[in-house]
């Protein structure tokens, strides 16, 4: 052995446990290599788990290898082998990329000959042992976990809202803690009173100082946590709900409450949500040829993807998506109302008790208006404390920062109010051409009621060169609609 680099490495933990270190490690080896004439190449120290190769110094260390791969054999030195690695697998594999580099990797205090087969069995324990003893001290710290969480003990990082304290008797324990304790009670209460989106209060909550992504955030508000509630996981599929012994933020009525609003006020994205919008009509379209239901799916063109039914029997059968679609949508469109129907629905429109509504919101809205009043009244306050000399420059900065973060809040439920208003007196003031032409907004509906709009009224007798067809009415429709609509229905049915 002539030339070599010396690894030393720690982790946190080991250092507490063992008394590792890296300077003791580094004087060992720098020892070693001098009483053996072995020339010190470099030294990579590392604090960092030995888990993968995934390290900052370790990389350095294997780059440099590779580049040095052409001269005499090298050697890469270190303590004991859990210095390696404390996994068999990688340690494998790494020990195979060495060899192929003329480098050997050795242990001072643990030293292998790769020249006698029988070696071999010593690496494996040395390699096994580490590997093992990891699995037992993450089991050993699994148990403790399930063990407190079944006293109603929450031992993990304190989840937002929260924070982790050690009580007299030195158990583990989370509190509230504010301003993020009261802004996720706000949330929770927003999202039952509030016809407001999800992404809008949490936008809101963001502004007044609840710091977390989307994702984080939709884990919180399915966190049984803030109800008092701890989860315990049995396997991949079971859980076990435990009665907490730290303070609930809301109640567990509320949680649940919330859960079940959840559901509906989420809205599915993705490229299985746009292929059910683009292929509304998949499952009521039939192919000529062979009776089969046509499906749909998107063709790629030189530029761009294109939309198309087609008959998947291989009969040949492709028509545009977008342009039958708008047939449809045009033949849906001539549909309009009768007399008696339109009077029908002004009737319940008016006894959906519209004046109580209104009058909800007005209250609202002068609600809001006390509470901008008072928001600017205590920063009035706040500021002639501190002309006074009685606040300090710094909370007179957080009470002004948290007073402007308010009134915006405030200001933006204002203006939903009034548009809340404005929308209840569209309701009263509608116009005939709206009831009449109740399919106008066709193309706004969300693709779950243009499914559903579809299977209530189906096209049929579909030319698909032309694009041409004809509205299967049942006998309901058939009596709130006009006679006009019924004779272009007839008439098209006569003519096919």
């Amino acid at each position: 052995m002539k030339l070599a680099y010396l690894y030393v490495r720690i982790s946190t933990d080991e250092q507490k446990r063992k008394g590792y270190s890296l300077p003791e490690q580094e004087d060992r080896l720098l020892k070693y290599c001098k009483y053996n004439n072995i020339e010190v190449k470099g030294i990579y120290r590392e604090d960092y788990s030995a888990k993968n190769f995934n390290r900052p110094e370790w990389k350095q260390l294997f780059s440099e290898v590779k580049k040095k791969s052409r001269g005499e054999d090298k050697n890469i030195l270190f303590i004991k082998w859990d210095r390696f690695s404390r996994n068999v697998e990688y340690a494998y594999e790494m020990i195979g990329k060495l060899r192929k580099y003329k480098t050997t990797a050795m242990a001072i205090d643990q030293p292998i000959d790769f020249s006698v087969p029988e070696s071999t069995v010593m690496l494996a324990v040395y390699l096994a042992v580490p590997e093992a003893e990891n699995t037992r001290r993450a089991q050993n710290t699994s148990n403790g976990i399930r063990r407190a969480k079944l006293m109603g003990r929450y031992p993990n990082k304190a989840p937002i809202g929260y924070i982790n304290v050690t009580l007299m008797d030195g158990k583990k324990a989370i509190v509230p803690k504010e301003p993020e304790a009261e802004i996720i009670k706000w949330v929770f209460n927003q999202i039952v009173k509030s016809d407001q989106k999800i992404s809008e209060i949490r936008k809101i909550a963001n502004d007044k100082g609840l710091i977390c992504s989307r994702s984080h955030f939709f884990r919180v508000i399915r966190n049984p946590i803030y109800c008092g509630h701890i989860s315990i996981k049995l396997n991949s599929n079971e859980e076990q709900i435990i009665k907490g012994l730290h303070e609930p933020l809301i109640s567990e009525s509320l949680f649940y409450q919330v859960q079940s609003l959840i559901s509906t006020k989420i809205k599915t994205t993705g490229r299985k949500e746009d292929l059910r919008g683009v292929f509304f009509l998949r499952g009521f379209l039939i192919c000529p040829i062979c009776n089969q239901k046509l499906t749909g799916c998107f063709v790629q063109g030189r530029s761009k993807q294109y939309p198309y039914y087609f008959c998947h029997h291989g009969c040949g059968i492709r028509i545009n998506a977008i342009f039958l679609n708008d047939c449809y949508q045009n033949r849906l469109q001539e549909l309009v109302l009768s007399n008696s129907s339109i009077e029908l629905f002004k009737n319940v429109l008016e006894d959906q008790n519209i004046k109580t509504q209104k009058a909800g919101y007005l209250y609202s809205q002068k609600l809001i208006e006390r509470k901008i009043k008072e928001e600017w009244l205590t920063l009035s306050r706040g500021r002639k404390l501190f002309i006074a000399g009685v606040l300090k420059i710094d909370d007179y900065n957080e009470l002004k920062k948290e007073n402007q973060v308010n009134i915006k809040n405030l200001k933006k439920e204002a203006r939903d109010t009034v548009l809340k208003l404005s929308a209840i007196d569209r309701k009263n003031k509608i116009e005939d051409k709206a009831l009449v032409e109740v399919f106008q907004k066709f193309s706004k509906f969300d693709t779950q009621d243009k499914k559903y709009l579809v299977n209530l009224i189906p096209p049929i007798d579909i030319d698909y060169k032309t694009g041409d067809l004809s509205l299967d009415l049942n006998p309901a429709f058939s009596k709130i609609l006009s006679a006009k609509t019924h004779r272009k229905n007839n008439k098209k049915n006569e003519f096919h």
